[in-house]
């Protein structure tokens, strides 16, 4: 074993639902890629208005039994950001799902997300290039859209009714999560 610390790796671990689960000591670069561009978009757009995007790393304290630390969360109610993290829930949140924690991305954390009222849940597939995107309504994460970034190869294998539904620009609105209603197209951040 190595002793020296610069070479030592922190374990991180979440507690779902009173169970503590360990997640992996580092992201692959696709997923620190992809959820880093994701921040930054938001970073830029909140620029000056009262919500705050945060990046990986941040404890997220939804209850007793719940503390998360998502990949990119955004939170309106300053109220609810503390030094150790955010408690209570952020208005968005963004999984970007790897092979170890998409099991718990689109099924535990889901539900915990759900069951705190976080308004607006994203499921990013860097592998599939494709974004799931819930709102709540009424107490339940209901589907909105399923963005999904296609190469030119797979739109020639479409039909003409299928490539009528595709979008022209790659993008995601955030509407949920701007407190002035604003609606800002993403595009990019997936490539």
């Amino acid at each position: 074993m190595n002793t020296n610390l610069a070479y030592q790796e922190e374990l991180w671990e979440e507690l779902i639902d009173g169970e503590s689960v360990l997640m992996s000591p580092r992201p692959a670069v696709k997923h620190s890629f992809v959820a880093g561009n994701i921040y930054y978009i938001f970073m830029r757009y909140l620029r000056g208005k009262r919500c705050t995007p945060f990046l990986d790393g941040v404890d997220l304290y939804l209850s007793e039994t719940d503390r998360f630390i998502p990949d990119c969360m955004i939170v309106c109610d300053r109220g609810k950001i503390k030094s150790d993290g955010v408690h209570g829930a952020p208005d968005l949140v963004v999984e970007v799902l790897s092979f170890s924690t998409a099991k718990n991305d689109r099924l535990r954390k889901k539900n915990a997300y759900e069951k705190a009222g976080v308004r607006e849940y994203w499921i990013v597939d860097p592998n599939n290039k494709t974004i799931e995107q819930y709102f709540l309504r009424e107490g339940q994460f209901i589907p909105n859209e399923r963005y999904a970034l296609l190469s030119a190869e797979d739109l020639k294998e479409t039909t003409p009714e299928e490539r009528e539904t595709v979008l022209p620009n790659f993008g995601a609105v955030f509407p949920t999560a701007c407190p002035d209603g604003s609606r800002r197209r993403f595009n990019r951040f997936l490539a």
